[in-house]
């Protein structure tokens, strides 16, 4: 059998990253929405106990949607857990009686690309499966306002002030990680942004990664499922051009630079007044992402809240039983050292 013929046989595998917030779910949501009879599973990951993005694909009412084709892991990064987790999990999608013509894994936030595309090398899977593709989603609005970028001449001259100074910023290790990754980067929420922004943050992604890769333009992730599944990349066969900050480390890492935890949220008396309470509260204490569920008083539908940095999302998303607990719970992720009391504190209000 030639290669060519071998690689058909394997189900193909995209790999969507993206730093926390860039609108990875909503882009999956829009690929599930325009699959014209594919059969697509869903392997979602998040940095966090509680599933919220699953619950939220889950929750798409996009016909042909199935809850068994969603698959939640919630134990930690995909990357960190190969063989307790992705492993059993992508076999058992393998081995169903009608398996998935495509599989689409979207990563937790924090996840760095390369030490998972690796595990495609594994001879369980690497028979079976190949990475179609990583397709990158960059929050436009973010990085425009240099939330992921160090200013490389400051850098340079405390560096040179003073040699043994580590001043690695983690949060932009990830965020280049994930686009030296990349083998298509969706440069998003660019409704956000004026022209010259975009223009700017596509020549910086451009910089960065030290191949050609395509960018595009997107709102809301609506990108044509055309454009991201089928790119037919191979990249576990293309590490050596995929570099990353740890590959000195031999690939390994720690989110010891990140925690999380879920917050309990009783019923709110408004939603201007909760969201701005949100918006606070992750000014006050440099919370990276929230994101979550809460009930409002006289609102038979539950609040879907999504926020990164001060910038929040939401929307009534489904009806609640009448039987329900009026309660909700919101991911609260930041880097180490977060004052978990008071954040708690704060959002047990009502």
């Amino acid at each position: 059998m030639t290669p060519s013929a071998t690689a058909r046989a394997r189900v193909p595998v995209t790999v969507i990253t993206g730093f926390l917030g860039a609108g990875k779910t909503t882009l999956l949501r829009h690929v599930l929405a325009n699959a014209k009879g594919q059969r697509i599973a869903i392997v979602v990951n998040e940095f966090g106990t509680l599933g919220i993005d699953g619950d939220t694909l889950r929750a798409c009412g996009v016909e042909g949607c199935r809850d068994e084709d969603i698959v939640e892991l919630t134990n930690g990064c995909l990357c960190c857990t190969v063989a307790d987790d992705f492993l059993p999990t992508m076999e058992a999608l393998l081995d169903r009686e009608a398996p998935p013509d495509h599989i689409v894994i979207e990563t937790s936030g924090l996840a760095l690309p390369k030490p998972l595309l690796k595990a495609f090398g594994w001879p369980t899977i690497r028979t079976r499966m190949t990475v179609d593709g990583v397709v990158t989603v960059v929050d436009g609005p973010a990085v425009a306002a240099g939330r992921f970028a160090d200013d490389p001449d400051e850098v340079a001259r405390q560096q040179a002030a003073d040699p043994s100074l580590d001043h690695d910023n983690p949060l932009a290790e990830v965020y280049e990680d994930q686009l030296l990754s990349a083998d298509l980067v969706v440069l998003n929420k660019t409704d956000l942004m004026t022209p010259a922004q975009a223009d700017a943050v596509e020549a910086s992604i451009r910089a960065e990664i030290p191949r050609v890769v395509k960018v595009v333009r997107a709102t809301d992730g609506q990108v044509d499922p055309a454009i991201l599944l089928g790119l037919d990349a191979a990249a576990e066969d293309d590490l050596e051009a995929r570099p990353s900050h740890h590959d000195a480390e031999g690939g390994e890492h720690e989110h010891d630079d990140f925690e999380s935890f879920v917050a309990p949220i009783p019923e709110q008396d408004s939603v201007e007044g909760f969201i701005a309470r949100l918006k606070t509260l992750a000014g006050q204490h440099d919370i990276l992402r929230m994101k979550g569920y809460a009930t409002v008083r006289g609102k038979a539908m539950r609040l879907a809240v999504q926020g990164v940095g001060s910038r929040f999302r939401h929307q009534f998303d489904r009806a609640l039983s009448p039987d329900a607990p009026r309660t909700g719970s919101l991911v609260v992720i930041g880097q180490k050292g977060m004052d978990q009391s008071a954040i708690t504190a704060t959002l047990a209000q009502a």
